[in-house]
């Protein structure tokens, strides 16, 4: 089959997932969260190849972890989907309507994108994320999930085509032009008129290439040079926890801290505190002259270091003057996905809340928490950084446009 029989069979597949009742696409949400749970074996062989070849390959450590499925990780994309089937169905959900003086009732509902295509890297649980999430919203997904996790991503397209088709849905529903390589992408980013919107998922480079080639409308994901800034008023007790784990529990996700801010008037405390932690945890500090003498060990850091994604267990420590130099660097430096800080000056939080132009802004709280699933959505399409449609986590309601209904009396227009 062609690259453009996939999109076509696609387009001709939207007609009915727009019109599908919500009892038979929940159907469908669970026959594959039942078919992920019976083939889970045949899923984790096929990861095992792509691991393997991606060992080969030099594949970084940060992406051989987001390639990675194992037993807990299909057994959590079942829970997933079951998770997206008891959410609300957004389509035909009224936003607002009125009442002309002309007596024409005028009303605008939600309406499924029709056809999203994803181009993403190395991340299979993103396949079954955006295929979830698109059933649910009544949209058709054509996926380019990379070479990196071609035969995983095989594997799970199968099952959730078995799945669809068993609740009586067109299986080109869901498909992928992962056998054309990059050829596939290029369709995809060409393919205007037959899909709707196209969502980038992965490295800052490949984000930027869709942006700049494609000619279908995209929402733009952005990478994540995420901050904490730990305000003088912070609960050190409390802080560093929160610290370990924005760093510590996934580093190779786009929610994972990557620069810390420290005010000077409690670096004193929270740095010596921080090094042990950060140590045992295997954590390569890149600090500024300050932190170099609070922190032993630490590398010194460059204008370099408080621009990087690391994706990994690196960690850029900063002490600033107060919190207008804290809201300059994160302004300077930031991508614009998620910010945290850590105080007890209510003052201090709502102004960082008002003034950081971030995608998600948090108080007390680790940026890990950033997470469709985490939101309740459960799960995403990705975390937009763009300020048009859809800002943040990417959920349901993300997935849709609206459309107006006009229901007249035979009125005419004087």
């Amino acid at each position: 089959m062609s690259i453009h029989q996939i999109l076509q069979d696609a387009r001709s597949a939207s007609s009915a997932m727009g019109q599908a009742n919500t009892s038979v696409k929940n159907q469908a949400l669970e026959n594959i969260a039942l078919e992920l749970e019976k083939r889970s074996n045949l899923v984790i062989s096929a990861n095992e190849i792509d691991l393997a070849a991606a060992r080969e390959n030099g594949l970084s450590e940060s992406l051989q972890d987001r390639l990675r499925l194992d037993q807990a990780r299909v057994s959590a994309l079942a829970v997933a989907l079951r998770k997206i089937a008891q959410l609300d169905d957004p389509i035909g959900e009224s936003v607002r309507g009125m009442k002309l003086s002309n007596g024409l009732l005028v009303q605008q509902v939600r309406v499924p994108f029709g056809v999203i295509g994803c181009i993403y890297e190395a991340r299979p649980n993103v396949t079954i994320d955006i295929a979830g999430l698109a059933i649910k919203s009544g949209n058709c997904s054509v996926l380019r999930g990379g070479s990196a996790a071609e035969n995983t991503n095989k594997s799970l397209i199968a099952l959730i085509q078995a799945g669809l088709e068993e609740a009586g849905l067109p299986k080109s529903a869901v498909s992928t032009v992962d056998p054309f390589g990059r050829d596939g992408a290029v369709e995809l980013m060409k393919a205007q008129g037959l899909v709707d919107v196209l969502i980038p998922r992965g490295s800052a480079n490949l984000i930027r290439t869709v942006v700049a080639e494609s000619t279908v409308p995209v929402i733009e994901t952005g990478d994540g040079v995420v901050h904490i800034f730990v305000d003088a008023s912070a609960d050190v007790s409390a802080a560093i926890p929160i610290i370990i784990n924005s760093k510590v529990q996934r580093p190779s996700v786009c929610n994972a801290l990557e620069t810390l801010l420290v005010h000077a008037d409690i670096a004193d405390k929270v740095l010596p505190l921080l090094a042990k932690d950060l140590k045992d945890n295997g954590v390569v500090v890149h600090g500024c002259e300050i932190t170099l003498n609070h922190m032993p060990g630490a590398l010194a850091a460059t204008d370099e270091d408080w621009a990087t994604e690391y994706l990994s267990l690196d960690l850029a420590v900063r002490v600033v003057a107060d919190l207008d130099q804290a809201l300059k660097h994160i302004s300077e430096f930031s991508t614009k996905h998620t910010e945290s800080i850590l105080t007890s000056n209510i003052l201090n939080a709502e102004r960082f809340l008002a003034e950081v132009d971030s995608s998600v802004v948090m108080v007390n709280s680790s940026t890990r928490f950033t997470d469709g699933g985490e939101f309740g959505f459960g799960a995403e399409v990705g975390i937009s950084t763009q300020k048009l449609h859809a800002r943040g986590p990417m959920g349901l309601q993300e997935l849709t446009s609206t459309k107006w209904l006009v229901r007249g009396s035979e009125q005419v227009r004087s």
